[in-house]
């Protein structure tokens, strides 16, 4: 198996290496009579920034709702450390918000989500701050900019507080400006802790906030490599092909 970013936090010869926080191992998913994951296997450690690249059809987005749940393999498993019951958070490229204020959005989910309720105002003023998102709170969240339904739907996701926060194509259609709050609504998060799997098809995103990039092609894993190594010298011939703007069949 190609080998993971792991936490940059050292570990001594006597200790055991860091557990990954979720592991697909020999995943397959088949719909509509073709196999759109072919025995998947992939390790996410905590502390990277994960990027998740391939072509139309590779099988990104089937990987997140997978990892999330929404889905389950018809063979091989899909195993996290721990049990925690918020341990991951999925946002869409399209968001879909209650028809309710920005505020309403976001207390829903700390009641959904189960904050204790003295907590929950504070929690509140956190994510609206987050998400540069105070001044909009009384506004309806379905009449915000898609930027801002964007950020909404993220800082909403959080409001989990999750392990590890699963985001496909998040950017995909909004513009320069909208594009690089999402960014760095995402690096704020990181820093926070939150282990990032990030799907998109912009190298240039993936340059800018990836740690490690896992390249998935006809549903298999290529390469998991360090971003650096990835954009410099991918492993795969079907990485590079893809880098270099060549259809990859």
């Amino acid at each position: 198996m190609p080998e993971p970013v792991r936490n940059s936090a050292s570990t001594a010869p006597d200790e055991e290496p860091d557990a990954p926080v979720v592991e697909m191992q020999g995943v397959t998913y088949q719909a509509g009579g073709k196999t759109l994951l072919d025995g998947l296997d992939l390790q996410l450690f905590s502390g990277s920034r994960t990027i998740i690249m391939g072509p139309n059809g590779a099988g990104k987005s089937l990987t997140l709702r997978l990892l999330q749940g929404l889905l389950e393999p018809q063979s091989g498993r899909v195993r996290w450390a721990g049990t925690a019951a918020s341990r991951s958070a999925l946002v869409f490229q399209r968001p879909t918000l209650l028809r309710r204020s920005v505020a309403a959005n976001l207390r829903h989910a700390l009641s959904v989500y189960n904050v204790p309720k003295p907590d929950r105002n504070r929690r509140l003023e956190q994510l609206l701050e987050l998400g540069n998102l105070s001044g909009l709170r009384d506004q309806p969240a379905r009449r915000l900019s898609g930027g801002e339904q964007q950020r909404l739907s993220i800082v909403r996701a959080m409001a989990a507080q999750p392990q590890v926060l699963l985001l496909d194509e998040p950017t995909a259609s909004l513009d320069p400006a909208a594009t690089a709050a999402i960014e760095a609504l995402v690096n704020e998060a990181h820093r926070d802790g939150t282990k990032i799997v990030f799907v998109t098809h912009d190298i240039g995103q993936a340059r800018r906030i990836g740690d490690e990039v896992v390249f998935v092609h006809k549903g298999r894993l290529c390469e998991q490599t360090p971003a650096t190594e990835f954009f410099n010298k991918p492993r795969s011939t079907e990485a590079a092909g893809y880098l270099a703007g060549r259809l990859v069949l």
